[in-house]
């Protein structure tokens, strides 16, 4: 499993930067890591908190998938089905989805997916379905 890993920025004299090879958006770091490890990592799945910060974590799948792969991110409505929260504690302000979503398909939807192409998340019926993930890692 593939997964995109928001890493921690490395202090470069008085003006933070991140490491050689990362992708760089206001306070994270982004970068490819080939397995699904966020915890054994210090993070999360990744919460989104705006259209700006989506785009980015589109192209950072592109650029690591190099195609249009499907990632889940850390959206879930597990513990009270139709109450989404962000595993990471972010508030659940951003909600671009797909027209119709969440619709509880199958009586469970309780994951959130993202990919490339797209311009709003999609939900996921198999939580547990091997796509890769989009890890997050506050810097402060």
């Amino acid at each position: 499993m593939n997964s995109v890993f928001l890493g921690y920025m490395e202090e470069c004299g008085d003006k933070p930067a991140c490491p050689s090879g990362w992708t760089d958006y206001k306070d994270r770091c982004f970068f490819y890591v080939p397995k699904k490890n966020c915890q054994s990592l210090g993070g999360n799945l990744a919460s989104v908190r705006d259209k700006d910060e989506y785009e980015v974590v589109q192209n950072v799948i592109l650029s690591a998938s190099k195609d249009s792969k499907k990632a889940w991110i850390g959206g879930t409505d597990a513990q009270q089905e139709g109450t989404w929260i962000w595993i990471d504690g972010t508030p659940f302000i951003y909600t671009n989805w797909y027209p119709r979503q969440p619709d509880n398909k199958d009586g469970n939807q309780n994951c959130i997916q993202m990919n490339f192409k797209g311009n709003s998340p999609n939900f996921g019926n198999n939580c547990m379905r091997n796509n890769p993930s989009v890890c997050s890692k506050n810097l402060y």
